[in-house]
């Protein structure tokens, strides 16, 4: 009996631990480098996104604020128990991504993207999933993003994009003397 005991102890730390991994966060350096890797290696060669070829694509970086916008995605879809793009409150991916400080303002251009997906249990799992559908494979193919933030939390993957482009150094001389005027669109 007492071998019983210390055997169900065992098995209730064994599962306690487990859900306690899986409520946290995952964002290490591992982590990061491994997403880099399996999207920058596919957006290198190419690859078809349903019926598309998509072309190669210059490398993504990691954004810590597009990492902040997602983190905080990924938890409100777990403990609010829902998945979509928009949150229970109204605020869509712009809002949130907005918030975590990733902005249009001083950049030329600006464009952001997201991808979500629930249950997958790794990186190369969560990846295959994306990459053959034909939404999210455009996502990670498109050559206007240059930057990725990823977050996992209690299952709940949340991938955001960004791509901006500075005003180069003649434009932003032409901005300060009055020369250009900037005009938001939106």
């Amino acid at each position: 009996m007492k071998h019983l005991t210390r055997g169900l102890f065992s098995l209730i730390l064994i599962f306690t631990g487990i859900k306690a991994y899986a409520q946290q966060t995952v964002s290490t350096p591992q982590f990061r480098r491994e997403f880099l890797e399996y999207i920058n290696r596919t957006r290198q060669k190419g690859c078809t996104c349903g019926i598309t070829y998509m072309p190669p694509a210059p490398p993504l970086v990691w954004n810590s604020q597009l990492e902040i916008a997602a983190i905080g995605h990924a938890m409100d879809m777990a403990n609010k128990n829902y998945f979509s793009h928009t949150s229970l409150d109204g605020r869509t991916m712009g809002d949130r991504i907005s918030a975590a400080g990733f902005t249009y303002t001083g950049y030329k251009s600006f464009i952001i993207g997201e991808n979500i997906a629930q249950g997958q249990l790794s990186i190369a799992e969560v990846m295959q999933g994306w990459f053959k559908s034909t939404g999210h494979c455009r996502n990670l193919m498109n050559p206007g993003f240059r930057e990725v933030g990823i977050a996992l939390y209690n299952s709940y993957w949340v991938q955001d994009f960004g791509g901006r482009e500075p005003f180069s150094a003649e434009e932003q001389k032409g901005i300060k003397s009055g020369k250009y005027k900037l005009i938001e669109k939106e």
